[in-house]
């Protein structure tokens, strides 16, 4: 694995907060009625994703996952300004502005969505495993996915042949607690999701989902095992979602005291609290950053909100690849 240095730490830093800052921005201009449909935020699991962009190869490896989607893309290179134009639904957006708030997606970037459908990518990220593998890459896929989706039969369909197969992929369950409004405890007999993975013989264990370096290590574990032809990895990844599961969600099933008891293990904080113990940088520097993503984040909502509507032609001229498609008249 990249060693975790000084320099790691002020960019997981500057990611993350830029990661939270770009949600709550999207959350304000979302009670504006700016951004329509539904709307998930990361906030609190930034974790997960900072240290897993530590262990990837930004240069060949791929990501999938679920709806809660607006960052990861960033962090894989998308521009965050069409991410945002995306979401505002507007041209400039990674897809146009058609896909929303669930689907984003970058395949400049290796980043496959972004889906709607609860657990539908995890057979879709096994499906780019087995890709790569058939033709002689070495790229490995993570596929994220939540505790809901780890109900689904889809799952087990997919670990078998991930294993029987030795397909390039690490599993990654984000288990924030609460499929929407329902606990971990009042959907399994058992709390502990990683443990689905021993009935493949997959190897499979918990990860602290609030600390990056611990998410790097054991990604990095997982990553290595794949690209060496090693198969499948399952990680559970403990983590807790701030907002609700959606802007329309109003948490009953959870108590403040539960939600304040996760801020204060915010991962967020956890890095700036490593910077300033070990000297990294001065309070005075941490401002700098700060004012740094408040400038950023300002630009991406101006770009989004200067940036055209698309044109009605766009619903055809996105679909088909090929150019001239013999089989659908332009209505337009």
């Amino acid at each position: 694995m990249k060693k975790i240095t000084k320099d790691v730490y002020l960019s997981w830093y500057e990611d993350m907060l830029f990661w939270r800052k770009f949600e709550d921005k999207l959350a304000a201009v979302y009670i504006q009625q700016k951004v329509r449909g539904f709307l998930h935020l990361y906030n609190g699991q930034e974790a997960v994703l900072a240290g897993s962009l530590h262990a990837m190869d930004l240069s060949k490896d791929k990501m999938i996952t679920a709806y809660r989607n607006h960052v990861q893309p960033i962090g894989m290179g998308v521009d965050p300004k069409r991410v945002m134009a995306e979401l505002y639904g507007k041209s400039t957006g990674t897809s146009n502005g058609l896909g929303g708030s669930m689907h984003i997606f970058s395949k400049e970037h290796r980043f496959y969505g972004g889906h709607g459908i609860v657990g539908g990518q995890i057979p879709l990220g096994a499906g780019i495993a087995f890709g790569d593998k058939y033709h002689g890459s070495d790229a490995v896929t993570l596929c994220y996915f939540g505790d809901g989706a780890a109900r689904q039969g889809s799952l087990h369909e997919t670990f078998n042949l991930a294993m029987l197969w030795k397909l390039p992929v690490v599993f990654i369950c984000e288990n924030n607690g609460y499929a929407m409004g329902t606990s971990v405890e009042r959907t399994s007999t058992t709390t502990e999701i990683w443990k689905l993975g021993l009935g493949y013989e997959m190897p499979s264990g918990p990860v602290d989902g609030m600390d990056p370096e611990k998410v790097a290590k054991s990604v990095d574990d997982a990553i290595n095992r794949a690209r060496s032809g090693g198969g499948p990895t399952f990680l559970e990844m403990k983590t807790y979602r701030y907002r609700g599961h959606s802007m329309s969600d109003a948490q009953h099933y959870r108590t403040k005291d539960e939600v304040q008891e996760y801020k204060d293990i915010d991962p967020i904080n956890k890095v700036k609290d490593v910077i300033l113990k070990k000297k990294y940088a001065s309070k005075k520097q941490i401002e700098e950053i700060d004012l740094r993503v408040k400038e950023r984040v300002k630009e991406c909502e101006k770009f989004a909100e200067e940036s055209p509507f698309p044109e009605k032609n766009i619903m055809y001229d996105s679909v088909y690849e090929q150019q001239n498609y013999p089989f659908l008249k332009h209505k337009i």
